[in-house]
This record gives structure tokens, sequence and C-alpha cells, in this order.
């Protein structure tokens, strides 16, 4: 937002509201041509048997699916060492419980998945009043072998690899999201994953704050989201 920001008369605003509407309309054909793409990729068969601490005990990946065609997987950031998650990807978690009774109205399941132990999980949920799936991936390979979860060596020998290159950060565990569909003979296939600046789009908050005269507000700071908190810790002193 500038210092001053130009002011005019209703007749010129609303001429220039309507410009901005055609670069607009013409972003959303663009998206929509995208989605399609993004529809006609490829599908990769998982023969892996992952499975998952959950709070009614163990679950397997195939179980995630909860009768479903579809899942989608958000890899919240909480290392195993952690006290609590990660508070950006919390910021992103924060929205999803309102979404997933219209996810399952279109045959899609949801659930948020973490390398921290169970307990972690559910003490951090608590605190924030989260009512979705969360299960620990504590005892498997599940977020390294999907490109969310590095171990120290990956990243000393240039082997890790996130969102298609190196990370700019030696990092045990980043996020995004991995989506799956079952095929007509029940397997599971991955069919897409969002890594990077890939999720901006799936936070409600963020594209709320886009609509505003100073939108995310995040210039200057050290990095965008330097300002993100908990959401309980908002106004504390």
């Amino acid at each position: 937002m500038t210092a001053q920001p130009k002011i005019v008369n209703r007749m010129e605003w609303m001429a220039q509201r309507e410009a901005l509407l055609a670069a607009e309309k013409a972003f959303t054909h663009e998206r929509d041509a995208l989605s399609a793409r993004r529809r006609e990729m490829p599908w990769v068969r998982i023969d892996q048997d992952y499975v998952f601490e959950g709070p009614d005990g163990d679950v397997s990946l195939e179980e995630l699916f909860n009768g479903r065609r579809q899942l989608i997987v958000y890899h919240l950031m909480f290392a195993p060492e952690w006290e609590w998650a990660c508070k950006s990807c919390s910021y992103w978690a924060d929205q999803f419980d309102g979404a997933i009774p219209h996810l399952r109205a279109r045959d899609t399941s949801f659930v948020a998945i973490s390398r921290a132990p169970l307990d972690k999980l559910q003490r951090h949920a608590k605190r924030l009043g989260w009512e979705f799936l969360w299960v620990s991936a504590r005892k498997n390979r599940f977020a390294f072998d999907f490109g969310f979860s590095f171990e120290p060596e990956a990243h000393a020998k240039g082997e890790a690899i996130y969102n298609f290159r190196a990370p700019p950060k030696a990092m045990s565990d980043l996020p995004g999201f991995t989506v799956f569909s079952k095929g007509p003979e029940g397997a599971v296939y991955q069919t897409y994953n969002i890594q990077g600046r890939g999720q901006d789009i799936t936070n409600g908050a963020y594209n709320l704050l886009d609509f505003t005269a100073k939108g995310r507000d995040e210039d200057g700071l050290p990095f965008p989201m330097k300002w993100v908190k908990l959401h309980d810790e908002y106004g504390a002193a």
C-alpha cells in the first residue's frame, strides 16, 4: 500500500474497478484452465503399506479414506522433538474444520499428518480447538517418502528436494499437501501435491487480506510470516 493513496470520485473509481475486473476475469479463466490440467495429471500407485497412530489406534493410509474415493493430506510441520507445531502451519490448520463437511460432500476425506507423537498432536489440537483428524507418522517413512521431511545427511549431501529444488534452509520438516485417489480396483494412487507458495491458494485468511488496501502487509519483515502467531497468542503482551 502506498503512503498516500490516490483519492478519486466515484465515477473514476468505477472505471478503474471495471478495468481491474477484466484482468481478474482473465486470471479466473487461466486458473480454470490450470485446474483442468491438474485433473489430467497421471497417477502413481502407492504400494507401501503406511500405518499411522491415530486417536482410535493404528490406521492405514487406505483406512484414512474412510470409505471415500479421495483423500487430502496436510503435512503439518511438527517434528518429534518440538513442543508445539509450527505456527505458520497452525495458521493454515485453523481453517480446516469448516471446510471438511463440504469436502466430504464431494467424496473427499481430509487428514493432517505429522511426525510428532500422538500425545503432542492431541495437546496442540486441544489448545487451539481443532477437531479434524490428525495422525502421527512417527513410526513410518511417509513424510520422508513424499518429500516433506529430511534427514540431516540428505541436506549435507544435497539430496533434500522440496518443491523440485533444494530447500532454502536445512529444515527437518516442511509443509504442504499430498492428494490421493482410489482406483476402481481399490488401490491407492497419488494424484497431486502442493509445496512452497503453491499453498497460498488454500489459505482463506491470506486471500481475504489480498482484497484489502494493505494486503498482507508483510513488506519489511525479516520473512513474510514473521507476524503469524498461534491464534491464542494474539494480543498477548
